[in-house]
C-alpha cells in the first residue's frame, strides 16, 4: 500500500476501538516492524491527533505523515 508515495508495512484501523485500544494495537504493531518500515493508523476521533502525536514523540517512532479528510485521521509513523 502507498500513500503519497510512502510505502506502509502495516496499517490498522481503529474504527470501533475505544480508548486506549487505538494506542495499544499502535505499538503492538510497532513491534512486529522492522526498523525504517512505516505503520498506518486510522482513527476516528478528533482526539487522536494529540494521543498520536504524543505517542510518536513519547517512543521516538516519528510522525512522518498525518492528515484528516471527511472525519478519517490518519497517521503514518517509521519505526525507530
Amino acid at each position: 500500500m502507498t500513500i503519497d508515495k510512502l510505502v506502509i508495512s502495516q496499517r490498522i484501523d481503529s474504527k470501533g476501538m475505544s480508548c486506549p485500544m487505538p494506542i495499544v494495537k499502535t505499538a503492538q504493531a510497532m513491534a512486529t516492524l522492522q526498523t525504517g518500515q512505516l505503520l498506518e493508523v486510522v482513527a476516528y476521533q478528533p482526539k487522536s491527533v494529540g494521543e498520536f502525536t504524543a505517542w510518536g514523540k513519547s517512543t521516538g517512532n516519528p510522525l512522518v505523515d498525518s492528515s484528516v479528510e471527511g472525519g478519517v485521521y490518519r497517521f503514518v509513523f517509521r519505526k525507530k
